[in-house]
């Protein structure tokens, strides 16, 4: 868009509309509000425990009895979804992941109780094999360690349908492997599930970000130091994103995520502008760890370094955040919107 201007200093002074609260809410571009939120979950078995994640102050391990309450308090806020990530035992994991489509895994049997609780949450899951696999990997991996598409996607796709059928409302798939939103996708309709939302992780990059996250679902210490940089995409690229982006619409993505966030803000950007459908992004772990860890050094406020941070999502285009702070802003926003 073209902005032209036909009058300056001092007949125009942009500081007139910053002056007062009043002005500066009539013309804010943009608002945060708690439909935008997504809240990210780490489950694990066992009953009334709750784990700390060292590397994410605030974040927790839950059993599923302590999530159901966790739920109970973003119905109470009004946060549209939750997102479910497990945390899988070491004697589940296996070469071919086959605990990824166990019907009665930890993730179907949460999907399970949440929508027997709280049908009007959405509960989206993780498609991805990671969790399950001795070696960390998103997929199957061959004698060399390069992990195999098609294979792969044969295991994605059975995963899938098992959180489908468990009750899932979105399945998010986050491996990166060539082709596989349009066998999901297939299979779903085949099935009959035509309202299973497709959340592709569609320009999922292969960050240094994600560090406290695999601490959390335990998959770090399985990879040993590896790499994905043989699927997720090259940080270096933005028209190789879009690329990516273009096939998972292309084969059945109802939405599509940019994952990390905040370093990759000119991809959300770019990919609302081009394509103009729902484009959400990943606020993820080393982003929060980073926030977490200058405030409680005192370095930077709280409340308000959240928000801006989320703010510039909305900004770039998103129309919705994956972010650890949902709980948390949800809640301000709620007790905000109370007092008024």
């Amino acid at each position: 868009m073209t902005i032209q201007i036909f009058t300056g200093y001092p007949e125009r002074r942009l500081r007139r509309m910053r002056k007062h609260d009043f002005s500066r809410r009539l013309m804010a571009e943009n608002k945060l509000t708690v439909d935008d939120l997504i809240y990210p979950v780490f489950i694990m078995e066992g009953e009334n425990r709750r784990e700390p994640v060292p590397s994410m102050p605030k974040v927790e391990r839950l059993t599923i009895d302590q999530l159901l309450i966790e739920a109970g308090l973003l119905v109470k806020y009004g946060v549209p979804v939750i997102a479910l990530f497990p945390v899988v035992e070491q004697d589940k994991k296996s070469l071919m992941a086959e605990e990824s489509y166990n019907p009665n895994g930890l993730v179907q049997r949460a999907v399970k109780a949440l929508k027997a609780n709280y049908p009007e949450l959405g509960v989206l899951t993780d498609v991805a094999l990671d969790p399950y696999t001795l070696h960390g990997q998103d997929g199957i991996i061959d004698e060399t360690g390069y992990v195999l598409n098609e294979l792969t996607c044969d295991v994605l796709v059975k995963q899938a349908l098992s959180h489908a059928e468990a009750g899932a409302d979105i399945v998010a798939p986050s491996d990166m492997m060539d082709g596989r939103i349009g066998k999901i996708r297939t299979a779903l309709e085949q099935k009959g599930l035509i309202n299973t939302l497709i959340m592709a992780y569609a320009a999922k990059y292969a960050s240094n970000y994600y560090g406290p996250f695999r601490d959390a679902v335990g998959s770090s210490a399985n990879l040993k130091g590896g790499d994905k940089k043989t699927y997720q995409v090259d940080p270096a690229n933005s028209n190789e994103g879009l690329q990516e982006v273009a096939l998972d619409i292309q084969e059945g993505a109802d939405m599509v995520m940019v994952k990390p966030g905040m370093p990759y803000l000119d991809m959300v950007y770019r990919i609302k502008q081009q394509f103009g459908v729902p484009t959400f992004a990943y606020q993820v772990s080393g982003e929060y760890a980073m926030h977490l860890a200058a405030i409680e050094n005192g370095w930077l406020k709280e409340k308000e370094c959240i928000l801006e941070s989320l703010l510039c999502f909305k900004r770039a285009g998103a129309d919705g955040i994956l972010t650890y702070f949902a709980k948390q802003v949800a809640e301000w926003l709620y007790l905000d919107g109370k007092n008024k």
